[in-house]
């Protein structure tokens, strides 16, 4: 009995005698420690209960273990620290501290796995082929809601960071209280934003445009490279990049090539002499586009769709699976059709007539003002008087 009162009084005095630092250490370690075994619970029951290994949730949930991990210790912190007696009142500012770090993180988890559940869902959906229609309108719309989602959640995790200081919420109410003149100047401040986000969201769900849609805007031919929150970069066909705000593709008109096929239609256009043989042009074009590979088999058309008082004009249409294709298909053609002109029937390309009157002298007169003059020496005939 003697030795147990010993030992009970050597204890009672090391308690007496501890550091001032002990017992606040001791809070926060057993805080730390109840943080951590809890969130390790949670996660072994949701392994034990669910498939985590395969499949989205599985992903997910992997994905969100330390970021939860970490909150579930802010947790902890932000409701033991307040509740320590620390010199010259560190708890009420460290408490606000990790209520903040808390509301960051949690943002920032819910931007990370809106994230990977966007990748997820688009990884499957490939643009590098010619028939990407329904890839381009999936891929399109999971992006732009990603972007936009994203911007919310800045904007909410930002909002609920500065609504934890009082001057904030102070200002607030008064802002609310007066929601007239200064309503109505953050209102005109935040409309280009505004606008672009909500024409982000229009974009989304009509799909005006689309990844790697063919586009014109401002006279500038390229493709849709890229859909931003707030604007999207086209690509021109000579590599510049034009910028151009969301709310432009909403309230302007524009033309888009690709909005429900890749498949386009190229015209070439000549402009030959009247003696030109048609049908047999027509034959050679029709011999030229079913030997490219740009053609898909879709279609030849051959027109005389103009005339002057020179020439002819003859248009020929062509199809191909793709505008770019469309364009190589377009040079090919034409080149050929030129060539073959050149070779087979030179008399076909343009030229000028006129008339040269040769009176009883046998020299040529040169015809009055607004007579025509031929230009080709080879077709006169001079016979001596």
């Amino acid at each position: 009995m003697d030795r147990l009162n010993d030992i009970l009084e050597t204890l009672a005095r090391a308690i007496a005698g501890r550091p001032d630092w002990i017992g606040p250490a001791a809070v926060l370690a057993a805080a730390l420690a109840i943080a951590v075994l809890l969130h390790g619970a949670l996660f072994y029951a949701t392994r034990r209960f669910a498939d985590t290994n395969t499949g989205l949730t599985g992903s997910m949930l992997r994905r969100a273990r330390r970021p939860t991990r970490i909150a579930f210790v802010l947790a902890a912190l932000a409701i033991a620290v307040p509740r320590l007696d620390l010199p010259y009142r560190w708890q009420d500012w460290l408490g606000h501290l990790f209520v903040i770090l808390l509301i960051v993180l949690v943002g920032w988890t819910a931007i990370l796995l809106t994230s990977h559940f966007t990748d997820r869902a688009i990884r499957k959906h490939r643009l590098d082929t010619d028939d990407n229609l329904a890839a381009r309108k999936f891929v399109t719309q999971i992006r732009v809601l990603r972007r936009t989602a994203t911007i919310l959640l800045i904007i909410l995790t930002t909002s609920a960071v500065l609504l934890t200081f009082e001057t904030v919420q102070e200002y607030g109410l008064s802002l609310f209280a007066s929601a007239g003149a200064a309503g109505l100047i953050l209102g005109l401040a935040a409309r280009p934003v505004l606008a672009n986000l909500i024409a982000g969201i229009q974009i989304a769900i009509t799909q005006p445009i689309r990844l790697e849609d063919v586009v014109i805007v401002d006279g500038e031919w390229g493709w849709v490279e890229e859909i931003f929150a707030t604007y999207v970069v086209v690509r021109i066909w000579d590599w510049r990049r034009m910028v151009v705000p969301l709310s432009y593709f909403i309230e302007k008109p524009f033309q888009n090539w690709t909005r429900e096929t890749a498949s386009i239609i190229g015209a070439v256009h000549w402009y030959l002499d009247y003696t030109v043989p048609v049908a047999k042009v027509r034959d050679k074009l029709e011999e030229i586009v079913k030997e490219s590979p740009y053609w898909d088999g879709k279609v030849i058309n051959l027109q005389v769709t103009d005339t002057d008082k020179d020439t002819i004009a003859l248009r020929g249409l062509m199809s191909a699976r793709t505008s770019p294709q469309a364009w190589d298909l377009r040079c090919e053609v034409r080149e050929k059709l030129i060539v073959w002109l050149q070779e087979t029937h030179p008399e076909a390309l343009p030229r000028l007539r006129g008339e040269l009157t040769l009176p009883a002298s046998g020299r040529a007169v040169a015809p009055a003002e607004g007579e025509a003059a031929d230009v080709h020496a080879g077709d006169l005939q001079w016979t001596p008087p």
